[in-house]
């Protein structure tokens, strides 16, 4: 899975739970939840969603490397083995 897929998974997952939010207007560096407006539920609701989408399983503890888009997906795309990109 390259990392422009990971991200659109992101972005769809994301969508699940702040359907009004406007994905082309993220900061990839800035905190997510800050961004949408999300509560701690909603940010479960989108971890789950990504657990769904993509097969993987993310720890309690890695909460925190969810905070940004960017942090999101260097995140799967090193569970997933993804190629690095230049």
């Amino acid at each position: 899975m390259t990392r422009e897929e990971i991200r659109t998974a992101v972005l769809e997952a994301l969508a699940t739970v702040a359907p009004e939010a406007d994905p082309a207007s993220l900061r990839p560096d800035r905190n997510l939840r800050d961004q949408l407006e999300i509560d701690s539920m909603d940010f479960l609701n989108f971890i789950i969603a990504l657990h769904h989408e993509l097969h993987v399983s993310i720890p309690e503890a890695d909460y925190p490397k969810f905070a940004t888009l960017e942090s999101c997906v260097e995140y799967l795309a090193s569970m997933l083995g993804s190629p690095v990109e230049p």
